[in-house]
C-alpha cells in the first residue's frame, strides 16, 4: 500500500511540474525608438523570441536592454534589416526603416 501511495504521489508531482510551461525569459531594460513621424515609443523588458511591431517604422532604435535585438524590414520579423543591435547600442535608419524587432 505504501509503495502504491508513493507511486501515485510521484506521478502527481510529475504531472504538476509538466503542466506549467517554463516562464519565458525577457531582456532586462528598455527598447526605445522614434518612428518616422517623430513619435517616441518604449517597451520595457521585452520577451525574447516575441516579435514586436515598430509603429509606422523606426527612424532611430536604442537597444537599452541586456540582450541582442534584431530589426526587420517587415511587420512579421522575417526580413532581417542589417546586423543585430548588441545590448546598449543605438542606430539611425535612412530610407529603409525597420517595422519589427525581436530579442534573442
Amino acid at each position: 500500500m505504501r509503495l502504491h501511495r508513493a507511486v501515485v504521489a510521484a506521478i502527481g508531482a510529475f504531472a504538476l511540474l509538466t503542466a506549467f510551461p517554463a516562464s519565458a525569459s525577457a531582456a532586462n531594460g528598455t527598447l526605445h525608438y522614434v518612428n518616422v513621424n517623430g513619435d517616441d515609443f518604449s517597451t520595457n523588458n521585452p520577451v525574447n523570441g516575441e516579435c514586436y511591431l515598430l509603429v509606422a517604422g523606426a527612424a532611430h532604435v536604442d537597444n537599452g536592454t541586456d540582450t541582442t535585438a534584431t530589426v526587420f524590414g517587415d511587420h512579421g520579423c522575417e526580413e532581417i534589416l542589417g546586423p543585430p543591435l548588441p545590448p546598449s547600442t543605438a542606430r539611425d535608419f535612412g530610407a529603409t526603416v525597420p517595422h519589427s524587432v525581436m530579442f534573442h
